[in-house]
């Protein structure tokens, strides 16, 4: 029997309404931006999240460190049940689970200097004081590639990458166990995407952190996750270790999103799987297999019965009917 995972979520679902009508007093539907995913994230291990623009992968990451509250659901960390808890015990909890948010400049406050915005979660958590925190502020900045005289200057004075520097900075301050990273590299320039991806495998082999890595580019999720979950229109449809997703995929969508990766090498040419139409609208997804009305080998069951998530050997994860067809 294995160790417990840190983090389990089952069934997680979250609808915004939609609201309509004079003062918008009548609900006339809702957006399934996470709709039933299930998932566990074990210790010292990373998890990559990948999906298209709006397919709920960053809801997700916010309804589990409840920045959002879910509409149903389970999650699960260390034997607690986040959801349950009260004001009190969630902000107690909040040391163990941090955020590196998306945008490093949108999420630094402007107003406060580097060292405020790595000391303020010392402070809240009173964790230390006076010169005990200066000390630790610039330990911190030190052990993103930054130097200890930046805890002096705002967030302006400093490039994207170096913000997302101060933005781990930040989270690693509290010493978490879980930090939900949010698309940490997306709005990076690509040469920095790798100092900032090599920057926390390092951490996280220093720290012994757990990181549930939220991206839409496969391939950086593959340098750095060792299990990969694809979410498709609110649902994850395939989830194993990265070796078995990347050189043996089985869901449609991701034998897709996988043949869109560039090839460095000009001599070689993958055949591309080009998927038609858009996405729909999560205010009214398709009945059956919500991929169905792009996947190229979907058939008439795909239309009418949703597939389950299943177990189809060696814990790869899969909800496709014509695969469990073939098995």
């Amino acid at each position: 029997m294995g160790a417990a995972p840190l983090l389990e979520v089952k069934n997680l679902v979250k609808h915004f309404p939609i609201y309509k009508g004079w003062l918008l007093s009548r609900q006339v539907g809702s957006v399934k931006a996470v709709d039933g995913v299930t998932f566990t994230i074990n210790r010292g291990e990373t998890l990559g999240l990948v999906g298209e623009s709006g397919c709920g992968k960053s809801t997700t990451g916010r309804l589990i460190l409840r920045l959002i509250e879910p509409t149903s659901g389970e999650v699960w960390f260390e034997g607690n049940n986040v959801l349950s808890l009260d004001r009190e015990q969630m902000r107690a909890l909040r040391k163990d689970m941090q955020i590196i948010f998306q945008d490093p400049y949108a999420s630094l406050n402007p107003r406060m200097t580097v060292g405020d915005i790595i000391g303020e979660p010392l402070r809240i958590h009173g964790i230390a004081s006076g010169r005990e925190r200066e000390k630790r502020v610039k330990e911190l900045l030190e052990v993103v590639g930054l130097s200890s005289y930046h805890a002096r200057r705002y967030p302006h004075e400093f490039s994207g990458g170096q913000r997302q520097r101060i933005g781990v900075a930040r989270a690693l301050a509290v010493n978490p166990k879980l930090i939900v990273c949010d698309e940490p590299v997306s709005a990076l320039d690509v040469s920095i995407q790798a100092q900032v991806i090599n920057l926390l495998q390092d951490l996280q082999e220093q720290y012994g952190l757990t990181y549930l890595f939220i991206a839409h580019d496969l391939s950086v999720v593959k340098h750095i996750s060792d299990r990969v979950a694809v979410m498709y229109l609110g649902k994850i449809v395939e989830l194993t270790d990265k070796n078995s997703l990347y050189q043996n995929p089985l869901h449609p969508y991701t034998k897709a999103l996988l043949s869109a990766i560039p090839i460095p090498d000009p001599t070689l040419v993958r055949e591309r799987t080009l998927l038609e139409g858009d996405v729909p609208s999560p205010i009214n997804p398709p009945s059956g297999c919500r991929f169905h009305t792009r996947c190229p080998v979907a058939e008439e069951i795909c239309k009418h019965q949703e597939p389950a998530f299943e177990d189809v050997g060696g814990g790869h994860y899969v909800a496709c009917h014509l695969v469990k067809k073939s098995q």
